[in-house]
């Protein structure tokens, strides 16, 4: 098969299509045939030599894909061969095969396109174990999210709504009008504007009541300040720094909490749970149409390094794809 390995840490270049040898499915696992993969900023940070796979985990980036099974190991129940499926990964999905915990995987939901799918697992699982599930996100309750125009954001933006929550969010000006499309109820220019002036002003001062965070330290002091009384900061990356002097006494006084979590490294019986939640939770209203995947754009795997240039130039909506 086909699969597409890190030569060295570094830029876009780094990534090579080689052959590879054809994965053998292990007990409790399945082999899938990949239609396509999904591509996260932690691919990126992966071929950077910053982001190492978890022990045990393949050495090839790809935390997400969709597919047909092809092969069953010893123990898997539930599932056939032929069976249209997307799974969540710890690497390995930029091949054109790839073995995965049965317990990882997930059904094709109702009207989604069976590539497109493979944008839905690593974002869904993202978004609901950190602000649903740790940051306890209700109806009637106001979200934040940094990063509006990528596949965390434009997946939060709509599942906030779908689920009678206010949503605003940081993007660049010229996805405004698709991220209000969404849900978005204010889009804060975060090259130009204070997204903590802004969020005070939209809410009469109160702040919001969960913020989902990808940048870190850059932004800790104004996350805090944006949160209303027992407001929750989730915290998924630290794209923006992971050290910072902090006035601790503002978050007491919002009688405030800040989580913090990877996905990635957390033992398989916690993110089989998170599917599992997804599955029942999530999956209904991207079925029903209420959420569904953005796809920037589509690439071919013999063209992994242009995708990967466009990751790192941002600037695009929703997730990017690479097909096989």
């Amino acid at each position: 098969m086909r699969a597409v390995e890190i030569a060295e840490p570094g830029g876009p270049e780094a990534l090579k299509v080689i052959d590879a040898p054809d994965p053998i499915p292990g007990s409790g696992e399945v082999v899938i045939e990949v239609a396509a993969a999904g591509i996260n900023r932690a691919d990126a940070a992966q071929r950077r030599g910053k982001y190492p796979p978890p022990e045990g985990a393949s050495p090839y980036p790809g935390l997400e894909v969709s597919g047909r099974i092809i092969a069953i190991g010893p123990g898997v129940a539930g599932v056939s061969v032929g069976d249209e499926v997307c799974a969540l990964l710890s690497g390995g999905g930029y091949a054109e095969r790839v073995a995965v915990d049965a317990r990882l995987l997930l059904p094709i939901p109702d009207g989604v396109d069976l590539v497109d799918a493979a944008g839905l697992p690593e974002v869904a699982a993202t978004v609901w174990s950190n602000v649903f599930q740790i940051a306890r996100l209700t109806e009637g309750e106001m979200l934040l999210v940094h990063g509006g125009s990528g596949g965390i954001g434009t997946f939060a933006i709509q599942l906030a709504t779908a689920r009678g929550c206010g949503v605003l969010t940081t993007a660049r000006s010229h996805n405004a009008d698709a991220l209000r499309g969404l849900g978005a109820e204010l889009v804060i220019d975060y090259r130009d504007q204070d997204f903590a002036e802004e969020v005070a002003t939209h809410t009469d001062g109160r702040g919001v009541d969960v913020i989902l965070d990808h940048l870190g330290a850059s932004y800790l002091d104004r996350n805090v300040a944006s949160l209303n009384l027992n407001g929750r900061l989730a915290i998924i990356s630290m794209q923006g720094g992971s050290k910072t002097e902090f006035n601790l006494g503002a978050l007491m006084r919002r009688r405030g909490s800040v989580s913090a979590t990877t996905l990635r490294s957390r033992p398989i019986g916690e993110r089989a749970d998170i599917i599992a939640a997804v599955r029942d939770n999530v999956w209904p209203q991207v079925a029903s149409g209420q959420v569904k995947p953005v796809v920037a754009q589509r690439f071919p795997l013999a063209d992994v390094v242009e995708a990967h240039r466009v990751l790192d130039a941002g600037g695009y909506l929703g997730k990017i794809l690479l097909t096989t």
